[in-house]
């Protein structure tokens, strides 16, 4: 059973002050999460999270993971933006993007980021918009599958991201040359990964060939970055990853392959979004309407321009009923949304308690990519983001949209 972290007492409590639908957060996990990944990374004198902003833009979360000593990765003009405005800077960023507009590599340069180069090309585009920083990053693409024991992980070989490994050896040539001096490399293999083996094997291909493009160029690698990949588990049955356990296989393949070469001082970095932030939110909404035809409907005052991931992935998550957690699932479902789109829905032919209108419906690990992906589609507007903080206070931190936010960028 998958158990939300509100209970259906608190749901009430918050309903006297914020109707639904809402993204809710919850501090105490947020929190505790970090530490643990902190814990599990400590034996690395260098270690730090870049908290993928595109996961969770909302500067109240950013700030509970700086206080807990994250950084930011950010990949776009207005995340650079919302970086500045919580107090980051310099080494704090990480901005990693690919095919860069010239303003982004200017604004990240301002800000003192440690800018991470998606193509051999983007070493002489970001030298003529701002120079070459003394701190620089490139991002490799391994090509071809990524296995674990025989078992198919991703396909980056299909990836947009990334240099080949020629390239990795050219473009470090090429910067030091320029003045670079410290060096960083940064890999993303595999996208929401439950398995303690992926973050080991990452790790593995990343440190062999930073020995080796340390030897072919002689530069100085000063970080290697892990970037994200370590997944939620959206379904009950599935078994969540032990970050301790990801966290000693890293040390052994750092002890057996950095180690010896003389590189015992590299900084570990890792931009994880989903693993930091999925299952310390939740989209909490009303039922508003049923339907009885071919199927049976559930509607609900919340769509897919709250919860996208549905709808383009058909991704899974789980759905509870509040109050009836124990109560049993013989009813068969569609939760659906108010779009005019047939794949606006939360969950298809899912079996859950009798619902009855007015009941409060949680739709479980939303806390990243849930509010982010939102969108106006048929003038819907977004709802709004609470967090639920340590001491029990809820509070909003970010206002429902209003249809004067949809029509202020038109001119009538």
């Amino acid at each position: 059973m998958k158990l939300p972290f509100v209970s259906l007492d608190k749901l009430k409590e918050i309903s006297q002050t914020y109707s639904t639908p809402y993204h809710l957060y919850d501090e105490k996990g947020i929190r505790e999460n970090a530490r643990n990944l902190y814990k599990a990374f400590s034996w690395n004198k260098g270690f730090k999270e870049y908290f993928a902003v595109k996961a969770t833009p909302n500067p109240s979360i950013i700030k509970i993971l700086m206080e807990e000593g994250c950084g930011v990765d950010c990949s776009s003009y207005t995340e650079l933006m919302m970086a500045e405005m919580c107090g980051c800077r310099g080494d704090d960023i990480m901005f990693s993007s690919n095919a860069t507009p010239a303003e982004e590599f200017k604004k990240a340069a301002e800000l003192g980021a440690q800018i991470n180069l998606d193509d051999i090309t983007h070493i002489e585009f970001l030298e003529n918009i701002c120079g070459i920083p003394e701190k620089i990053c490139c991002r490799y693409n391994p090509g071809g599958t990524f296995s674990i024991d025989n078992q198919f992980m991703d396909n980056p070989g299909e990836a947009k991201y990334g240099m080949t490994r020629e390239q990795m050896t050219e473009a470090f040539k090429k910067l030091k040359e320029k003045g670079a001096k410290e060096f960083g490399i940064h890999a993303f293999l595999a996208s929401n990964v439950l398995s303690d083996d992926y973050y080991p094997a990452l790790a593995a291909v990343l440190f062999q060939t930073a020995v080796e493009l340390q030897q072919e160029t002689g530069v100085k690698i000063a970080f290697i970055n892990l970037s994200g990949g370590i997944g939620t588990p959206y379904r009950p049955e599935e078994k969540a990853n032990d970050i301790f356990v990801i966290g000693e296989g890293v040390r052994k393949k750092f002890e057996e392959i950095l180690v010896p070469a003389g590189m015992g001082d590299v900084a570990i970095y890792c931009e994880l979004g989903r693993y930091m932030l999925a299952p310390y939110g939740c989209l909490v909404s009303t039922a508003i309407h049923e339907k009885h035809i071919h199927k049976d409907y559930i509607g609900l005052d919340s769509c897919a321009v709250d919860l996208m991931r549905p709808a383009m992935y058909g991704a899974y998550h789980h759905v509870t009923v509040s109050g009836k957690e124990n109560a049993p699932a013989d009813h068969v479902y569609d939760i659906t949304g108010s779009l005019c789109e047939n794949n606006d829905k939360f969950a298809i032919d899912r079996q859950l308690p009798k619902i009855d209108i007015g009941d409060f419906i949680i739709i479980h690990d939303t806390g990243a990519h849930g509010y982010a992906m939102g969108y106006n589609y048929n003038g819907k507007l977004r709802s709004k983001e609470l967090l639920l903080k340590e001491n029990g206070e809820v509070v909003m931190i970010r206002r429902a949209e209003t249809p004067e936010d949809y029509f202020a960028t038109l001119d009538f």
